[in-house]
Formats: structure tokens, sequence, C-alpha cells
């Protein structure tokens, strides 16, 4: 689960911004928080939700972004070494252009709590650090340094205690500048590594992110149809504790002729031609009505309910009951959706029987009701005079449990807003 993340000289990231997953004591909605597992250390409650708000181009994107790319570099394959790394330094400082961007992660991970510092720049890997924090002692794991003079590398003694010098070294030469160390020992480890195996798990697998729309995520949701009638059950259901009347969802192969006319041919005989068929592949939607049910081609379904169909899959995959901890990363859940969908979906999320995280971003203001979520879970994105952005928790300013938020946020008391210039 994740504790925190910080992100610096990051897009519009210029000085380190932090979003924590650390619930505030003494607020209510109790639903809203968890109890992260963890061996032999007492730790706070845990947000399930965090919405992150702000005008267009305020950095909302960007932090999201910042999220998926440990995960991204993480799970690099050795033949993408001479690929440039997903990282853009601070546009607006001169003397940030050629320094790496720098990213922390606080996680817990199979009862164990786990710190990993990553420093890059698009051409390699500047530094990565991990640390373990057994009994809620710090332990260092490794830590990678590119200095002048080369590579340097450091090693705790839970590794060094269990692992040959021959095999660290063999590891270290083994990792190009533009792969993690932790990637390449696990990768050529034939033991059962835990100690590096556990976190690296978390750190590749952990988190879904849908950062452009649901396009990609709705033809994913087709050729699932298409494979496994289970699955399609599955999608219709969600869809319809979501208010879409869905009984059913299909997959039709239609087969359309082709006239064919051989150039040849043509010049002898013009009435003769060879035909052909092909075939199209169709997705059909039965709908429930008061009248009887009608079926409904995928092209003909409207933006929002295509969409939902392609947020099934993210949204199941967070669930720890299919094996991992998960955190969903979503921008502009609100796209194409009506506002009572995305509260419902929210507030699926918050009651499900166990934990997982949803961090998104929104312009929808409707969420800010105090009834479904709480001060600490709600964060302000806004652009500094030097273009950099500045995130914010709603719970940093100062204010009732129970106040109206939406009303504060609109008459600027989180700041945030959009500064609208008006022609004479």
């Amino acid at each position: 689960m994740l504790i925190e993340f910080s992100v610096s000289n990051f897009r519009s990231f210029r000085e380190r911004q932090t979003l924590s997953m650390v619930a505030t004591p003494r607020l209510r909605k109790r639903e809203n928080v968890f109890k992260p597992e963890l061996t032999g250390e007492k730790f706070p409650d845990l947000l399930k939700v965090a919405v992150i708000y702000g005008p267009n181009a305020s950095g909302k994107s960007n932090l999201l972004k910042a999220l998926s790319v440990v995960q991204e570099i993480a799970d690099r394959e050795p033949s993408t070494r001479d690929i440039a790394l997903p990282v853009v330094p601070f546009r607006f400082d001169a003397e940030l252009a050629n320094q790496p961007s720098f990213f922390e992660l606080h996680f817990i991970h199979s009862g164990l709590r786990y710190q990993f510092n990553l420093a890059a720049t698009s051409e390699r890997i500047v530094g990565e650090k991990l640390l373990a924090f057994p009994k809620g002692r710090e332990s260092l794991l490794y830590e990678r340094q590119h200095t002048p003079q080369g590579e340097t590398y450091s090693f705790g003694s839970s590794l060094t205690a269990s692992l040959s010098s021959e095999l660290l070294e063999t590891w270290k030469k083994l990792t190009p500048p533009k792969l993690l160390f932790i990637a390449q020992a696990v990768a050529n480890s034939s033991e059962e590594l835990v100690q590096l195996k556990a976190p690296f798990d978390w750190l590749q697998k952990s988190s879904f992110s849908v950062l452009s729309g649901m396009k990609t995520m709705t033809a994913i949701a087709q050729r699932l149809v298409e494979k496994d009638e289970r699955l399609a059950k599955d999608i219709a259901t969600f869809l319809r504790e979501v208010d879409v009347p869905i009984s059913g969802i299909r997959v039709e192969t239609i087969e359309t002729p082709q006239y064919q006319l051989n150039a040849l041919t043509a010049l002898a005989s013009p009435d003769e031609k060879s035909t052909k068929t092909s075939s199209t592949i169709k997705t059909i939607l039965t709908h429930m009505t008061a009248l009887g049910e009608a079926d409904l081609s995928f092209e003909d379904e409207s933006d929002g309910t295509k969409n939902l169909m392609g947020f099934w899959l993210p949204w199941v995959t967070k669930d720890p009951s299919r094996g991992s901890d998960r955190l969903l990363i979503v921008d502009e859940l609100d796209s194409s959706l009506h506002p009572k969908i995305v509260a419902a979906l929210i507030e699926k999320h918050i009651n499900a029987e166990l934990p997982s995280q949803l961090i998104f971003t929104t312009h929808d203001t409707h969420l800010m009701d105090a009834k479904l979520l709480r001060r600490d879970q709600f964060w302000i994105t806004e652009r500094d005079m030097n273009g950099a952005t500045q995130l914010r928790s709603i719970h940093d300013f100062e204010g009732r449990d129970n106040e109206d938020i939406e009303k504060r946020y609109y008459e600027g008391r989180y700041r945030g807003l959009p500064l609208i210039t008006r022609s004479q």
C-alpha cells in the first residue's frame, strides 16, 4: 500500500512536492481509512482514496505521470536499454535542465515498510536507494550512485550476510545505465531473494495507471468479451451496478462479401467477378427496458457506457483478492460519466471488503460532498509565478470537519481556482 509519494524536477514540478496517503487522526468517516498490515510496527491508518483538483495545466496529470514513472522504469526489459527513460525535467529553470528528476516512494508490502528513492535523467539512472524498516528500524538494502568516477554501490548487512560478494559484483556489472539494479538482481537471481523480490514486486506490479483516457481499455474489454463468456457476464454485471441496464454482452462475427475484379478478366468478360468474404467482429450490448430487450452495437453506445466498459478492467484488477495490493491511478475519472455514477464507484471502492487505494484527478466538485469523503482526501494543484506546480491538502487549510468544502473551494479559500481574464 502507498504511504507517501514525493517528486521534484519533473515536468511542472520544481521543488519537492508530496502526496500523502496517511490519514489524519480524529477525523470522521472511519470507513474511508484502513489499518495497514505491518509486522512488529504500529503505524497510522492509510486513506483509501485521494482526489486531486486544480485548474487546467496546473499539474494534476503530471502528478499521476510522476506516480507511474518508477513502475514504468521497473518494468523495462533489457532490450529497451537504448530507449530514453520517461523523465522530463522542469523546463522553466535553466539550472535544472540537466539535473535528474527525483522520485521517492514510501510503501508497505508483505507486512514490511519500504522506502525507494530514484534519481534519473532521460539518459541514465543517477541514483537508486532501497530501505526497509523491520519492526520500525531503518535498514539499508542497497544504494547505487552514478558519479564522474563511475558507479558506486553500498549494500546493507541483510544482503551481504546472505549473498556472496562475487554475486553482488556480477549483478553490478550486468546493470546498464538505464535499468534498475534491483531489476537486474531479481531477474538474474535463481535464489529466493526475498529481500529484493518483495519490494520489487510492489514497484513493478502494484499500480494500474489509466492516464490517456479509456479508449485502449475499451478495446481490451471487447477482446476479453470475445474470448471469455464469463468475463462478458462480469462486465455486464458491473454496468448494471452503476445503473446501465445491460442484461448481456456478446460478440457476433459478420461475414461480408467482397467483390474483386481481375483486370485481365474484366477486359475479356466485364460481367464476370470473383467473390471473397471478410469477417467483422461486432460487440453487441443487450439493453433491458419496460418494453422488453433491445440490442445495440458498441458503436451506438454513449461515450459514458463505452468508458465504463473500459473501466471494468482496472477496477477489478485493483481488488487485493486477485493476488496483489493494488493502487489504481486514473486521470479524469469523471470523463463522460455522470457525477452520481462517479460517486457510486467511489462509494463501492470505500465499502469493499478488502482495502485498496484509488488516486484520481477530476473537475467534478460534487465529490466535495462532506458526506462521502474527508478533508484529508482532497488535494489541490496550482501553478506559482515560476510556472511550478504546488500541491496542497485541503486539510492544510483551517476549517471544520463538516464544513461545505465545495462552497469554500469556489470562494477561493483553498486556492487552486483558474484565473480568468475578462475582456472589457
